[in-house]
């Protein structure tokens, strides 16, 4: 009779090792998916090059665009100065 007691903790503690087990397994692919997710969020977004190009692109525009913009003025500045001579030099006549 005394063995019958000590097979049920028997079977108990094997189940228990069993379940400890299946945590351990499951503890390490889990740290395995977060250093994956750790090494794809952390790094630099792959399209940050790409974006930092076109950033690059869009600035030289917008200078380019500005520099014509003052060039335009600066010419309409003249002409308005040139027909504004004409202009009187015509009433002095």
């Amino acid at each position: 009779m005394s063995k019958e007691p000590t097979k049920p903790s028997e079977s108990l503690v094997q189940q228990l090792l069993a379940e400890r087990r299946e945590l351990k397994v499951a503890v390490e692919r889990l740290k395995i998916d977060l250093a994956d997710a750790q090494s794809s969020s952390w790094g630099p977004d792959p399209r940050l090059h790409e974006m930092q190009e076109e950033i690059e692109r869009i600035r030289y525009q917008l200078a380019s665009a500005r520099a014509e913009a003052t060039q335009l003025r600066e010419e309409r500045d003249e002409l308005t100065t040139g027909i504004e001579k004409a202009l009187q030099q015509l009433s002095a006549d």
